[in-house]
């Protein structure tokens, strides 16, 4: 009995490697798709690290909302690198094979920055709401600890939250077809091929999602609600105009993110359409990373406004030295001069929005 017990649990681990199948079709359509993946790699790389450049090299833009930036830029690297150029080298017919643990390890790095990036939207949310709702409490209320903490606290639950799903996947077993319908170790599409029961992963795959996604999403949505409240509120139409169109550009990303997230893992059971989770996945994987430097820094007032006040070269009306020292404080940017004690009468003033409106 405990031969044939030996024999059969060896029948059903005896699948240690895997093929991942990609996107099928002709060489040209392979080569064709392999190099618009790559540009959008490549763009997706040097927009993010960008925005981190930015960021670091400019203290005026040392806030928490650009603190959170860097935290999502830095993770959407990573979270397009677990699993771009694997897919890249699967169009090409280079690297179709990964062994069992570098697809537990692929799907664990995949969902946790996934699951940490949801969590660091509503925390941006949440920042925004603050700013906006709040702005002479802003600076106390989200101050550098409190901000830092927020990320920690986000990295750590998103990695911590997939532990135990990937935890659960380790133990399956795998005697049956090793060919995985996907460019990457998704996994309604690697589960499918196990010879065991797979219900309780499905279970806890719906728990961690319902948590994680729809938990991230509401706190999102009651902040966004307080702020188009907000912004209906503000006299100017020029200045709702305004607010409107930064929250429209975030809750661009947010919309595709949390759109295309909740269709693939809100769900009782995995039994969906494999291929159409593979197109849905590319926008999680591949459309989002690339958007975000360009929707929440290129498109942003504040960096623009900003940009053009340190660049400037023009002397102050009242005197011949220039101004050197940029304070921000609560909704005002004072520019003092280089003279001891004395300051410049030129400030910005800062909308609701965080935007920066015309000099006063």
């Amino acid at each position: 009995m405990d031969l044939m017990a030996g024999a059969e649990i060896e029948n059903q681990t005896s699948v240690q490697k895997f093929i991942l199948l990609g996107f099928p079709g002709t060489w040209y359509f392979r080569i064709s798709l392999a190099v618009v993946f790559s540009i959008m790699y490549f763009l997706t790389i040097v927009g993010n690290l960008s925005v981190i450049a930015l960021v670091w090299t400019h203290p005026w833009l040392h806030s928490p909302m650009y603190f959170f930036l860097c935290n999502l830029s830095f993770l959407e690297i990573w979270y397009t690198t677990a699993c771009v150029p694997k897919a890249i080298g699967i169009m090409l017919g280079k690297s179709q094979i990964i062994s069992f643990t570098g697809c537990i390890l692929q799907l664990y790095f995949i969902l946790s920055l996934g699951s940490t990036e949801c969590l660091i939207l509503a925390v941006m949310a949440y920042d925004r709401y603050l700013a906006i709702c709040h702005p002479l409490r802003y600076s106390s209320l989200m101050n550098s600890t409190f901000s830092a903490q927020l990320a920690l606290v986000s990295w750590l639950s998103g990695f911590l939250a997939i532990s135990v799903l990937a935890s659960l996947i380790s133990r399956l077993s795998f005697c049956g077809p090793n060919i995985i319908n996907h460019f990457f170790c998704d996994i309604d599409s690697w589960i499918a091929l196990s010879c065991t029961d797979t219900s309780l992963i499905e279970l806890a795959t719906f728990i961690i999602s319902i948590n994680v996604l729809l938990g991230s999403c509401a706190v999102t949505l009651v902040s966004y609600i307080y702020i188009i409240s907000t912004i209906c509120r503000i006299p100017s139409a020029q200045g709702r105009q305004k607010a409107f169109s930064t929250c429209s550009a975030h809750l661009t990303v947010v919309t595709i993110w949390y759109g295309s997230s909740i269709f693939l893992y809100v769900k009782p059971s995995a039994q969906n359409s494999l291929d159409l989770n593979k197109i849905v996945n590319v926008f999680n994987t591949i459309v989002t990373p690339l958007l975000n430097p360009f929707i929440y820094t290129l498109r942003n007032k504040e960096v623009k406004h900003g940009t053009a006040l340190l660049h400037s070269t023009s002397p102050l009306p009242f005197g011949s030295r220039w101004c050197t020292k940029i304070d921000i404080r609560h909704c005002h940017i004072t520019v003092q001069s280089e003279a001891p004690g004395q300051t410049c009468f030129v400030s910005w003033r800062l909308s609701p929005a965080s935007s920066l409106t015309e000099p006063s």
